[in-house]
């Protein structure tokens, strides 16, 4: 786990998981929830589901770096 840690936390891995989900995560509001948001009718499921969209591949791009790490030490 603190392998882990240590690998997704570095700078470079950091910037570069984040920018993916920031964009994956805007995409994905904008063609699932940007109808409700321009209506003004977002509630608090709708940031939710929002902030999902962008948990998502935040977790996803962090998963597939762990799993470069691993199998460039094998």
């Amino acid at each position: 786990m603190r392998t882990a840690l240590r690998i997704v936390l570095q700078p470079q891995h950091l910037r570069r998981t984040l920018t993916i989900a920031a964009v994956v995560g805007t995409v994905l509001t904008a063609i699932n929830q940007a109808d409700v948001i321009v209506r003004g009718e977002a509630t608090s499921t709708t940031v939710a589901k929002a902030v999902l969209n962008y948990l998502v591949p935040f977790i996803v791009s962090n998963l597939g770096l762990l799993v470069g790490a691993r199998d460039e030490r094998s």
